[in-house]
């Protein structure tokens, strides 16, 4: 479960969808689609038309695995900052009603301003 005290996961990188498929297919609803996924070292955030499922992969082995799932109706308000000249990370600030706050840092060139196009699609 994402630590909401301490809400961030940090450097997050561009994945394909396909590769982790196989492990976020289970938890899918009927006619939900992934749309986007991002890896950090071991872990991984997955946006569908739906909700962001967030993967805690844990223990030595990683056959251990916290799903989180996260849905745009329970989103309240969401923040985007690109990246910059010197910072050269994005980030996107999800409030969650009831839950908290979490961050999401993207390393490099993600296009996080799409990002907040695809959250504003399901929320407002």
């Amino acid at each position: 479960m994402i630590d909401f005290a301490n809400g961030s996961l940090f450097k997050l990188q561009p994945a394909n969808v396909q590769d982790i498929f196989g492990d976020i297919e289970p938890l899918l609803v009927q006619g939900e689609n992934a749309i986007a996924a991002f890896r950090g070292i071991r872990d991984f955030v997955v946006f569908t038309d739906k909700r962001l499922i967030t993967v805690n992969i844990q223990g030595i082995t990683g056959k251990k695995r916290d799903f989180t799932s996260l849905p745009y109706s329970k989103v309240q308000a969401f923040s985007v900052e690109t990246a910059g000249t010197f910072d050269l990370d994005g980030e996107l600030d999800l409030w969650f009603s009831g839950l908290g706050k979490i961050r999401l840092e993207f390393k490099g060139n993600v296009n996080v301003q799409g990002l907040s196009q695809l959250i504003a699609q399901f929320v407002l």
